[in-house]
């Protein structure tokens, strides 16, 4: 039985410029999901080739920051992006790579990472928005959470993004590799659930296969007058190694 599956849906986008890639080199697996900041012909085209790109890279390096981190500096040196009038298509980005002990996670904007361990799900990443930036509290109701404050194809480093929002550019987490289930999810998959209230570990049940059509379906069941793109990968780890 294949240990991991994505799905995606449209929702009321244009187009589907979310995507999904997996790479494996020497044991370690990395799997990858981008979320295309607008949508367009390009911003998916180009979103299908970075996710690929990150995938292979975090394999080759068997560690999800490394492997973001040379993608993220290879786009960043693109002289079309760099400057006050830079343009180039952008993504938020998350990424994980399982060894036989370790799980790392390394991410850029608001796409996440989420591990079920014993029925529990517990959330890897803190987005990079301005909902983080300026959380909410009783005179406000927080900053714009559509306003991503990081993304894969920017060219500011760690210490820009620092000062201005006080996050980096990239971040990340290690954990130990255990039996349990991983999800990465787009905004568009995650948000409409946890909006309404719902517990996540109820869409994560049966195989990786049935738990992502469940996943992005009922995202856009709850997603109400706009649905965003839904897109999840789901995959089976395995047990720690001594």
């Amino acid at each position: 039985m294949r240990s991991y599956a994505t799905a995606q849906l449209i929702g009321d986008r244009s187009h589907q410029c979310d995507a999904t890639a997996t790479a494996t080199h020497n044991g370690a697996r990395a799997y990858v999901l981008l979320d295309g900041i607008g949508s367009s012909d390009e911003i998916r085209d180009w979103t299908r080739t970075a996710a690929r790109r990150v995938a292979r890279s975090a394999a080759y390096h068997c560690d999800a920051e490394t492997g973001l981190r040379v993608q993220y500096n290879r786009y960043a040196a693109d002289p079309d992006r760099q400057g006050p009038w830079g343009f180039g298509p952008q993504a938020c980005a998350v990424v994980a790579v399982a060894s036989p002990r370790w799980l790392t996670v390394a991410w850029c904007g608001d796409a996440r990472a989420y591990l079920l361990v014993g029925g529990t799900v517990l959330r890897l990443t803190q987005d990079h928005n301005l909902r983080r930036v300026y959380p909410p509290n009783d005179i406000h109701g927080g900053g714009n959470r559509n306003i991503v404050t990081s993304c894969l194809g920017s060219d500011e480093t760690d210490q820009q993004v620092k000062d201005r929002y006080g996050h980096p550019a990239i971040e990340s987490v290690t954990r130990l590799s255990e039996n349990s289930r991983l999800l990465l999810a787009s905004d568009g998959a995650y948000e409409p659930l946890e909006d309404s209230c719902r517990n996540l570990a109820d869409y994560l049940i049966g195989t990786p296969t049935e738990a992502a059509r469940d996943f992005t379906q009922s995202a856009i069941d709850h997603a109400g007058e706009y649905a965003d793109n839904a897109t999840v990968l789901i995959a089976d780890l395995g047990q720690a190694t001594p």
